[in-house]
């Protein structure tokens, strides 16, 4: 019994400066119970992608011929662009509210290709690079669920699905993506009310739902050389992380 004292004793000091907590002047105390308001948002983010990668193969040529292919692809790191949006906040009761949060994100993906038929004078696979930029349209419909207000700030977390427009334009590399995806995006934050506007920081985290690969860019290459890391993938499933801070 001796050695679960000093464990007791620690548990409650440790709930002591929670129990001393004290109540204080509420900034803007009726804001959440608003049925609609609205805010603007910047950010910034990390885009990724998860490649499928084919392994050796063996194609036909467009002008007859086959060619043989074993070319691996991969985004590097994880790549940095911002964001900018707007909100629109829907109560639906005292925890629950549905937001709406157009916004475009502009960044990039590093893709790197290692062709393993060809090697330098290291014995390593020759590789060959590509900066696929992105500049998103999103449409993000996501459902909050927030705790009870304690003083001037309240955590929350979210889910939800993000449509998303692609603006990038066509062009003769490797790798094309499609136009549209959709996304599965679950996050957290904290509202915090200052005196004149609400402030709102939060982290999610999106994945794609649905292969954006461009497969008929293949054949509008027109450089053979290029076809063997064209066709190196047959899936890709974007992903992101979205640190943003909201002003209401």
């Amino acid at each position: 019994m001796r050695k679960w004292i000093p464990i007791i004793l620690l548990s409650l000091f440790a709930t002591i400066p929670m129990a001393a907590q004290k109540r204080v002047v509420q900034n803007k105390p009726y804001i959440d119970l608003r049925m609609l308001h609205f805010g603007i948002s910047l950010g910034v983010h990390m885009q990724d992608a998860e490649m499928t990668n084919i392994g050796p193969q063996t194609f036909e040529l467009p002008e007859g011929g086959v060619m043989n292919g074993n070319v691996l692809c991969d985004v590097d790191n994880w790549n940095p662009g911002f964001s900018v949006g707007v909100l629109a906040d829907l109560r639906i009761n005292r925890h629950f509210s549905l937001r709406v949060l157009p916004t475009m994100h502009f960044g990039q993906k590093h893709l790197v290709f290692r062709n393993l038929n060809e090697l330098n004078e290291y014995g390593e696979p020759k590789f060959e690079t590509q900066d696929l930029k992105n500049t998103y349209i999103s449409v993000p419909i996501d459902l909050k669920f927030a705790a009870e207000r304690f003083n001037n700030y309240r955590p929350y977390v979210i889910a939800g699905v993000s449509p998303m427009l692609n603006l990038s334009g066509k062009d003769q590399d490797y790798v094309q993506l499609k136009g549209q995806d959709l996304m599965f995006e679950i996050g957290l934050g904290c509202d915090f009310y200052l005196p004149f506007f609400k402030l709102i920081p939060e982290l999610k985290f999106c994945y794609g739902l649905t292969n954006v690969l461009d497969k008929n860019h293949i054949d509008e290459l027109r450089d053979v050389n290029k076809l063997p890391y064209a066709r190196s993938i047959s899936d890709v499933r974007t992903k992101m992380i979205v640190l943003t801070f909201y002003f209401e």
